[in-house]
């Protein structure tokens, strides 16, 4: 049966043990006992780097730091409605997406259309694939790169560039890498009583009112109506 990876981790261990009693003894003129305090450090040092470095824990920490570092451009909330006499919502959307796509488009949505049926702040869960997650905006029509269209909608579905299409913040609960997903209407429902996880989340809102999420200023500036 083969071994798990925990299980050949200590095996490991205990096999460079021995090994590393024979060079402490050979290298260092030392009492007994403090060569065994020195392989005892040793194996401390082992194990210790293998939680470090090698755990489940530590990957999945590693993994955080970089998607975080990728936000690390995004220019943080201040709370202010200005922003060195800029709209905070064009000075933040821009980084999100200079050409606009995927509701990256810092032009206000007003009037409303019509036909949007969910608003900034619902949590919402994908039709097919299950995921919860919270809107964070919409556009009218599909706004995305052609090549993205072409690879995500299915031939048969050439309607859903004519829809409203909404970008999600995808619960980490359900994607364990933090994500936004872009998703036609038609393809989600509104879920109540549902509280979202996702690092970005005090991004855009700042709170939760037991109903949906509340946009913050510059978030509310660009969907004035919802």
């Amino acid at each position: 049966m083969p071994l798990e990876r925990g299980a050949a981790i200590q095996l490991g261990l205990l096999l460079l043990a021995v090994p590393a009693q024979y060079f402490v003894s050979q290298y260092f003129s030392v009492s007994e006992s403090q060569r065994t305090f020195a392989v005892r450090n040793l194996l401390n040092n082992a194990v210790g780097f293998k939680n470090k470095y090698l755990s489940w824990k530590s990957w999945q920490q590693w993994c955080m730091d970089i998607i975080g570092g990728l936000h690390e451009n995004i220019p943080p909330y201040t709370g202010q409605d200005n922003v060195n006499g800029e709209s905070p919502a064009v000075e933040v959307l821009k980084y999100k997406d200079p050409l606009g796509y995927f509701a990256g488009d810092p032009d206000p949505r007003s009037p409303r259309a019509p036909n949007v049926q969910f608003r900034v702040g619902q949590v919402v869960r994908h039709k097919v694939w299950g995921y919860r997650g919270v809107v964070i905006g919409w556009d009218a029509t599909a706004r995305a790169p052609e090549s993205w269209l072409q690879d995500n909608h299915a031939a048969d579905k050439s309607h859903w560039r004519k829809v409203p299409n909404f970008a999600i913040l995808v619960d980490t609960r359900d994607r364990m890498s933090p994500q936004m997903t872009y998703v036609p209407q038609e393809n989600l429902q509104v879920i109540t009583n549902m509280r979202i996880m996702h690092p970005s989340l005090d991004h855009y809102f700042e709170m939760y009112d037991g109903a949906q999420y509340i946009p913050r200023p510059w978030l509310k500036a660009v969907y004035p109506h919802d």
